[in-house]
Order: C-alpha cells, then structure tokens, then sequence
C-alpha cells in the first residue's frame, strides 16, 4: 500500500449509486469511472494501493442532510482502516450548530460542502455563523470554481478567509475548477490548502506541476474525485510531475493527517 490519503472521495448507498454518480457526470458533462459505491471506491484504491480515503456526498436538500451524515458515519465505522468521513450541510437546514455538533458526535472529521450543487453563494451571509463555528473544530472541504457560475468564484472563498483566519480550508480543485489562474489571483497569499482533485486532465503535467510548485508543496493534498476519477491514473499522473520525495509526502499524506488529525 502507498502512504497516500485520497482527499476527495463521493460514496453513495447501493440502491442510488448509479443514479447519484450519473447525474453528477451530467452536471459535468463528464462520464463518470465508476457507480460511486463504497465498494467501488475501495476495489479502485485497492488498484492504486492506497489505503485510505476521505468520503463524502452532498446534501442538495437540507431533509438530506441527517441521512447523509448518518450513512457517512456508518461507512467508516464499517471500514475504520479505509475511510474517514466529512460530514455535509446545507444553507437552509434549521439548526446548523446542532449538526456540526452532532457531526463532532458521530466522529465526522471534517465538513464538505459544494455551493454550485447546492445553489448558495459560498459566502452566503447565512452561512458566516457556521464557518465561525468551524474555526477550530472540524475543517472544511469547499468545491471552489466553476466558469459557469458565481456561487464558487474564488474571491468568494477569499472572503471568507479573511473573515475567519482560523478556519482551516481545503480549496477543491486546486482552488478552481476551470478557473486556475484566478484562483491562484486570489488564493496565493492567503491560508487555505487546495486539493487536486478533478484538474490533472484539464490542465495537463507542466501546468499541474507549475500551480504546486506556486502554492508550495506544504498547501497541497492529494485527492481523486472518485467516482469521476480512478485511483491508479490520478496517482500516476501526480507521481510523474517530477516532483521530490519531500514534496510527495506532503501532499500524499503528511498534510491529510495534519489537517485531518492535527
């Protein structure tokens, strides 16, 4: 097994995975590697050799939301050695505070949200309360970019960061789907973490290793975006962009356990 913790994992209940997983490949226009089940995700690790994976799925209703962070919940007290969970939100879910807390209870590491799925401007006045009250408690996986949308921009999560020093980020996509060289505009100078997730195929070896090598290594973690993504292919692309074995490290798991674990 490679030292590795993939970042950015979607997993579904059997009966709708299938349906879950096609219709984020339409969102995308994207066809999608697998069904998005947990055992598809951990059969596609298992081909990569890594063991473990950060798991989520996004509530697009906020009724959505307990039954989510449930079926998360259960998953990982399943496959302890596999997965780590994040927890999910929504913008007009009643009571937030009570679920981050209730996410603390059920042993969630973290929260994932995805403001162009959802429909909510991620710096959505509604929700300035729940990231103060993640400052110091669990981080926050945010899908950032998208050149079809505003909900996403980057200066939005900018924003926020200012707003919440203390609020640990990690910025899907390397900070921007489809919008990189804006997100680096806004995000090089501030603290946030940035994924890989779903960029290698778009931007290609020589840009992925150049926006690495820009934020630093030490801001960098690994992450897949199963079921959109194989395990085996995103790794090998990481592993031939020439970077030192320092810089692996960091980003295939030394900075996953940081912010994870502390």
């Amino acid at each position: 097994m490679v030292d590795c913790i993939d970042f950015h994992a979607h997993i579904y209940p059997d009966a709708i995975a299938q349906k879950a997983s096609q219709s984020i490949g339409s969102f995308y226009s994207i066809p999608m590697e697998s069904s998005g089940t947990v055992q598809s995700l951990l059969a596609s690790a298992d081909n990569a050799g890594i063991r473990r994976s950060v798991v989520q799925s996004v509530a697009t209703s906020p009724k959505q939301v307990r039954s989510i962070n449930e079926f998360i919940h259960r998953e990982c007290s399943a496959h302890p050695d596999r997965l780590i969970g994040l927890g999910t939100l929504h913008p007009e879910l009643d009571n937030m505070e009570e679920e981050i807390e209730r996410c603390l209870k059920l042993g969630l590491h973290g929260i994932k949200l995805h403001p162009d799925v959802q429909r909510f401007p991620m710096d959505d006045p509604r929700m300035l309360p729940v990231y103060d009250q993640l400052q110091g408690k669990l981080p926050l996986l945010i899908h950032c970019g998208d050149y079809r949308y505003d909900y996403s921009h980057p200066h939005r999560l900018a924003h926020i960061l200012k707003l919440f020093p203390k609020l640990q980020v990690v910025a899907a996509h390397f900070g921007g789907w489809s919008l990189w060289d804006l997100a680096m505009e806004y995000l090089l100078p501030l603290n946030c973490y940035l994924d890989t997730s779903s960029s290698f195929a778009f931007l290609g070896k020589v840009r992925s290793r150049e926006i690495i090598k820009a934020y630093g290594a030490e801001r960098i973690v690994f992450g897949v975006d199963f079921p959109m993504w194989d395990h085996k292919a995103e790794l090998d692309t990481l592993l031939s962009l020439g970077l030192s074995e320092e810089e692996y490290q960091l980003i295939l798991h030394q900075n996953a356990e940081k912010i994870l674990f502390g």
